[in-house]
């Protein structure tokens, strides 16, 4: 059965890469409101930056299991000995300052969740709410960043976060549902619009 997303009703940034159209198909752009899933795609693009999303997207189950299932409240937790063992860990990015800020973005993370109830209503502060569903014709007209996206970086930073630049954020966006940046010809893109109208 050929893949939607392998046709010219989908996005073409996937390139046949099976992953990718998976998570394409089935997730990205969907809207998340779970404190752990937010958490993911928190770490995941802390360790994407400066490479590809197709490199983390490859590696994405071996750091769930190096982050217990990035769980926020263990990796807040984290001490020498477990630091040690990720640089070790061939699996993930082993990338020290990487290790070390999604450690300390976690226990920033906590800090929102008493501050807010939980980090989803922080978050979706940043855009009102809501899904902007933008209605891009060709991958190049795609931003890599926006008005939301610097907002939210900057708010980040100013609560000590680290690896999340106003690019960052607004791929974060992307993958979350926050924005919805499929081409207006693909088929994902009314999809995320109906989830966002239930």
């Amino acid at each position: 059965m050929k893949s939607q997303a392998a046709s010219s009703s989908s996005c073409e940034w996937p390139s046949g890469d099976p992953l990718m159209i998976d998570y394409h198909d089935r997730e990205w752009g969907n809207p998340v409101h779970d404190d752990r899933k937010h958490f993911e795609f928190i770490l995941l693009d802390c360790f994407q930056a400066g490479l590809s999303w197709r490199t983390v997207l490859h590696k994405r189950e071996n750091f769930r299991k190096a982050f217990d299932q990035f769980d926020f409240r263990k990796i807040a937790g984290y001490g020498q000995v477990k630091k040690d063992a990720l640089l070790q860990d061939a699996g993930i990015i082993r990338n020290k300052a990487k290790i070390n800020a999604s450690i300390l973005n976690a226990s920033l993370f906590l800090e929102i969740r008493k501050e807010f109830g939980s980090f989803d209503a922080y978050i979706w502060q940043f855009t009102g709410g809501r899904t902007i569903h933008n209605k891009w014709k060709r991958l190049g007209d795609i931003p890599v960043t926006s008005k939301e996206s610097d907002a939210m970086s900057r708010d980040l930073i100013r609560r000590g976060f680290k690896f999340v630049g106003s690019t960052i954020c607004y791929s974060y966006m992307q993958a979350a549902g926050m924005v919805n940046d499929h081409m207006v010809h693909c088929f994902r893109h009314q999809e995320v619009k109906r989830k966002n109208e239930k």
